[in-house]
């Protein structure tokens, strides 16, 4: 894996091609051409889209400028390692085999220069998470995918771009965005306690790095409102924003 290591997540490109989406895109091809030039390694730690489904012979078209972008980053050699998030964990093999060097609908580990990361997109942390977490179980269940896959392909993604227009709901008061945090300390904690140097995640549209139990817990923004990246160099990761660092 070439350092430096870049982490971004909750991009959730829409299903649209508005000129703010259009806008969003750009700074965040951007933000990929860094990366080819300095030669490094991209992991996107899910929600890259708001709503992806693959069948079996048929894919979003409107991401058509996201596929080529991946595309050119993997054929300059560069890793492209996804996380799904519970935006787009139903993938089959077209974004791993074409556009990624790695495909992960789990949480994952690894160590880098030395340094042991665990990485998830952190969905269903929470304790008072039960109702999603069950929801969760159902919408990653072999049978379920497999139904909807026999969903028209229109049919299917109508129905999934009316959810998501109501989904844009990203952002939180001070008190509910402080209760998480103190959440996700205390599983960083546990995870740390394992000699974890780095607990990673997205999901929660937070920026920030906390000093967890001899380890640090990142939670890496978004590219909504933010546009927030972590990046490691070998020796320390930091949090960075694009708009300021571009």
């Amino acid at each position: 894996m070439q350092l430096p290591v870049y982490f971004i997540s909750d991009i959730h490109l829409a299903l649209d091609h508005s000129e703010q989406e259009k806008e969003r895109q750009q700074k965040l091809f951007h933000f990929f051409d860094h990366i080819i030039q300095t030669n490094g390694t991209l992991v996107i730690v899910g929600d890259l889209f708001d709503f992806y489904f693959e069948y079996k012979h048929v894919i979003p078209k409107v991401y058509f400028p996201l596929y080529q972008k991946l595309y050119s980053l993997k054929q300059s050699g560069i890793e492209v390692h996804f996380i799904t998030g519970n935006h787009d964990h139903w993938i089959l093999d077209f974004m791993e085999d074409t556009l990624t060097h790695r495909v992960y609908t789990d949480d994952t580990t690894w160590e880098i220069s030395g340094k042991k990361f665990y990485l998830t997109h952190g969905d269903g942390i929470l304790s008072w998470d039960r109702g999603y977490r069950f929801l969760k179980s159902i919408l990653r269940n072999r049978l379920f995918i497999w139904l909807y896959r026999w969903i028209h392909p229109t049919i299917g993604y109508a129905i999934a771009h009316a959810i998501s227009k109501r989904g844009h709901h990203y952002e939180h008061s001070a008190e509910y965005n402080e209760k998480v945090l103190s959440e996700l300390k205390v599983f960083a904690e546990t995870i740390s306690a394992d000699g974890f140097d780095y607990v990673i995640t997205g999901h929660y549209h937070q920026a920030t790095i906390e000093n967890v139990n001899g380890g640090k817990l990142v939670v890496l923004g978004d590219w909504i409102q933010y546009f927030s990246y972590g990046i490691f160099d070998g020796n320390e990761l930091e949090l960075k924003f694009w708009e300021s660092d571009a």
